[in-house]
């Protein structure tokens, strides 16, 4: 894998694929000459969460097309602060807009989920050698400050048998706005009604404690080099970073790995709400096999695209995710979007629009 060194700040080269059929809603591109393609130029910023499959993406289409994307990786709070600005051309963000923020923007937004994927409880405990099991009670205790010792009583219960030292827990948290942190807390708050009462839910909280670090890339690097913490990281960066990872009781009751399987179990839980509305969180999922923190990752797109060009360019890259993009998802543990997911994409494709007129012709 590529490295994540400073990604925050990077730039990525990404080529669009032009002219791609959308076969399951009957509508098909308008296709764009390759000379044309080649000198378009996007610029988008966003979410860290999905930055390790958007970069593969990014190398893919450049040595496809050649045709060019900038994207800053600054966290979801700063890609939906651009998009409302209108400095990007699309925001990526881990957490949807509600209905509130949708007002807000400028002009209509579209959201598209990419991909899907777990946020993880990465921890530094040198000497263990079995992963530690964590019910709800004990994710949410550690973050309100109320277990505050690897050798709690609540750890040592679920853990029969191993030796949990008697150190304190540093809990480890994002200092930005953060998608990430929407999914971590939007799963504290489906486990906890005094989390929901006392912090909430949103990209970015009031923390009970802990200490904070900017991207994902800032949190794993805490938890990496400080013994006794514990951080929430998206699956890819715990994996990059040979952490050690919590399995985690679910709805059904079961202590869970974080996985690509475990992952796309929460995503088809929640199949027919995600069908009813894409912004619908998949934390929690009632799926027995399911991990219970996951959520899918968005491009905010703008539904009337103020250059022709750019919006078709926009939609190619769009189309190509849903379906050969999807094909390097489970390489870099990301799941699949689940095919209720691609249908309502198709959908809203075919809502895009340019000058007015349609990005997407119907056949």
């Amino acid at each position: 894998m590529f490295s994540m060194r400073n990604s925050g700040f990077r730039r990525a080269v990404i080529g669009l694929v032009a002219g791609a059929a959308i076969a399951a809603s009957g509508a098909s591109l308008l296709a764009i000459p390759a000379a044309a393609q080649s000198n378009v130029n996007l610029t988008g910023a966003g979410a860290t969460f999905p930055y390790p499959i958007y970069s593969k993406w990014f190398d893919m289409y450049n040595k496809k097309t050649g045709v060019q994307i900038n994207y800053q990786s600054i966290g979801s709070g700063g890609g939906i602060q651009q998009v409302r600005a209108g400095t990007v051309d699309f925001g990526a963000s881990d957490a949807p807009l509600n209905n509130q923020r949708l007002k807000e923007m400028p002009r209509a937004v579209v959201h598209f989920p990419m991909v899907g994927g777990a946020v993880v409880l990465a921890y530094n405990l040198p000497g263990l050698s079995s992963p530690l099991k964590m019910t709800p009670q004990i994710v949410t205790g550690i973050y309100m400050g109320k277990i505050k010792m690897w050798n709690d009583k609540a750890l040592a219960a679920v853990n029969p048998g191993v030796a949990l030292p008697g150190s304190p827990i540093l809990p480890v948290h994002r200092s930005d706005g953060s998608g990430t942190t929407y999914i971590f807390v939007s799963y504290l708050a489906a486990v906890s009604s005094e989390w929901k009462e006392m912090v909430g839910v949103n990209t970015s909280v009031s923390w009970p404690v802990g200490i904070g670090g900017k991207g994902n890339e800032g949190v794993s690097g805490l938890v990496r080099q400080t013994p006794g913490a514990i951080g929430y990281v998206e699956l890819a960066y715990a994996k990059q970073n040979n952490f050690s990872v919590a399995h985690l009781k679910n709805a059904a009751g079961n202590f869970i790995e974080p996985s690509l399987a475990s992952t796309t179990a929460a995503a088809n839980g929640a199949a027919a709400a995600l069908a009813k509305d894409v912004r619908t969180p998949i934390v929690n999922s009632p799926d027995p096999n399911a991990y219970p923190i996951a959520g899918l990752t968005f491009l905010l797109v703008y539904k009337e695209q103020r250059d022709v060009a750019k919006g078709r360019a926009l939609t190619d890259f769009i189309t190509w995710s849903m379906s050969e993009g999807q094909e390097v998802a489970e390489g870099l543990d990301y799941a699949r979007l689940p095919a209720s997911v691609v249908k309502v994409n198709q959908a809203n494709l075919l809502s895009l629009t340019a000058a007015g007129k349609p990005l997407v012709a119907r056949k």
